[in-house]
C-alpha cells in the first residue's frame, strides 16, 4: 500500500480471530456475534475509500503473524461462522500482539505513521480489556479516536458501557454507531 498524501483514517479490529477458551469466554462471544455484520460493513466502506484495514490479535502461542495459523489454532464449534466471515483478507495488514495492547511489543505505532494515520477507528473485542487499553495508547500517542459502540463487545455488557464512557469522557475518543462513521 503506498502512503496517503494526505492525513487518513485506519479500522482497527482487535482479537476478532478468537477461540473463546477461557473464564467468561462463552459470554464474549454470545455480546460478539451482533458485533460482527456491523463490522463487515464498516470495513467494507473503508476499503472502498483507500483506508487500511489493520487487524491486531493475540497470537495464541504461536508467535507468528500467520493468520491461517492462528485461525486454525482458533477455530472450533462455537465460532467457525464467525471467523470465516470476520477473518483478514490478503489485501489487509495483521499484527500479532503479546499483551492487551495493540501498541503494546508491536509494530502497530510504525506502520500508522508510515501510512500517514491521524485518527484511529477502533473496532473488536474485549472493549473494557484490548479495545480500552489500545485506545489509551493511541491517545497517549496522539492519534484521533472514534468507537463505533455496535462494533465492540465485552463479556457484560456492564463492563461495554463502562469502557465506552472512559473512552469517551478520558480519552476523548467519538462515540457513534459505525454507520454514522
Amino acid at each position: 500500500m503506498n502512503r496517503p498524501e494526505t492525513p487518513s483514517f485506519a479500522l482497527l479490529i482487535i482479537d476478532m480471530i478468537n477461540d473463546f477458551d477461557f473464564k467468561y469466554g462463552n459470554m464474549l462471544l454470545a455480546h460478539t456475534k451482533p458485533i460482527v455484520d456491523p463490522i463487515l460493513k464498516l470495513k467494507k466502506q473503508m476499503k472502498e475509500k483507500g483506508f487500511p484495514i489493520i487487524y491486531i490479535n493475540d497470537h495464541y502461542d504461536l508467535w507468528q503473524a500467520d493468520f491461517d495459523k492462528i485461525i486454525a489454532r482458533c477455530k472450533n464449534e462455537g465460532n467457525a461462522s464467525l471467523i470465516e466471515r470476520i477473518k483478514p483478507q490478503q489485501d489487509e495488514f495483521f499484527l500479532i500482539k503479546p499483551k492487551h495492547s495493540a501498541f503494546y511489543g508491536t509494530a502497530l505505532n510504525t506502520l500508522l505513521k508510515r501510512l500517514n494515520v491521524e485518527t484511529l477507528i477502533i473496532t473488536g473485542i474485549a472493549g473494557n480489556i484490548c479495545v480500552l487499553f489500545t485506545a489509551n495508547d493511541a491517545y497517549m500517542r496522539e492519534y484521533k479516536l472514534w468507537i463505533p459502540k455496535d462494533c465492540i463487545a465485552s463479556a457484560s455488557k456492564e463492563d461495554n458501557h463502562y469502557a465506552l464512557k472512559m473512552m469517551n469522557h478520558v480519552l476523548k475518543a467519538s462515540i457513534k454507531e459505525g454507520e454514522d462513521i
